[in-house]
């Protein structure tokens, strides 16, 4: 088992921090939704409305 995390410790170092980056990436996403800001990025003053219905 050790073996296996010493010739592969770079890999797993690099997936964890990909891991972790989509997830603050994640829990960003849902922290604008709920505080009602626009999910796209764009000002919603005259917007269509596409997004949103694409988002749900």
């Amino acid at each position: 088992m050790f073996h296996f995390i010493a010739v592969n410790a770079g890999t797993i170092v690099v997936t964890l921090i990909l891991i972790a980056i989509v997830a603050l990436i994640i829990r960003s996403r849902f922290r604008e939704r709920k505080n009602g800001q626009c999910p796209c990025g764009c000002h919603c003053e005259g917007c269509s409305g596409a997004c949103h219905k694409l988002l749900g």
